[in-house]
């Protein structure tokens, strides 16, 4: 396990935990990137930046920027309609404050609250390769470790989960991934939950109800 679960460790400045607008680390990224800034220049079209203070108790991970989403606005969750079922329940539970209209400039504050992704450039049909998840996780653990009072963290999906159990040191059979599970993981607590997708919403994997239960539980724990 990483010293990051066991105790402090050195604070890490927060620039570092995010990439350079040009970040060449993954070439098919970089290309994809490179595509979409020539087609549409006015969009954000980099590596997406983590929103909220570094300074927070609860840490957001997601999958990756969507196109139209993060990619287009420069803000994790904002222009999509995952953003609309996320940013709804962080205010109904304290963790936003402000009215969420889906751009970068609505004047939406998180209050306590950290969201970040797994991976920081769109992926291709917004699905990462492993070697892409795995070169990104540098960032992942940078902005974990740049967060000194980190005691919550909400995982968006198996690929957040996978990702950010690596970045702590966890073996995937210590903390397996389930929708409502809660993990241990020395000064930090895992909570999972099924990614707030419209594919998923649509379907039934996850209704608004369960997403509310996963946020009510953290509430409740940092509460505590």
């Amino acid at each position: 396990m990483s010293t990051t679960t066991r105790g402090r460790s050195p604070r890490v400045p927060a620039a570092l935990a995010d990439p350079d607008r040009d970040c060449p680390f993954c070439p098919r990224l970089a290309e994809f990137r490179s595509e979409i800034r020539a087609r549409e220049p006015g969009w954000f079209n980099a590596p997406v930046p983590s929103f909220g203070d570094a300074d927070a108790s609860l840490l957001i991970v997601g999958l990756a920027p969507g196109v139209q989403g993060a990619n287009r606005t420069g803000r994790p969750f904002t222009g999509d309609y995952a953003g609309d079922l996320l940013y709804a329940t962080l205010i109904d539970y304290g963790f936003a404050k402000g009215h969420y209209q889906a751009r970068p400039d609505d004047g939406l504050r998180l209050i306590d609250c950290r969201i970040s992704n797994a991976v920081r450039c769109v992926p291709p049909q917004n699905k990462p390769l492993p070697i892409e998840i795995n070169t990104c996780r540098r960032f992942l653990v940078a902005t974990i470790e740049a967060m000194p009072k980190l005691r919550a963290v909400v995982l968006l999906g198996r690929i957040a989960h996978d990702s950010t159990l690596k970045a702590l040191g966890l073996r995937a059979a210590q903390a397996p991934f389930g929708h409502g599970a809660v993990h241990d993981a020395g000064r930090l607590r895992l909570y999972d939950s099924y990614h707030c997708s419209r594919y998923n919403t649509n379907t039934g994997v996850l209704t608004p109800k369960m997403f509310r239960e996963v946020f009510a539980r953290v509430r409740d724990d940092l509460d505590a």
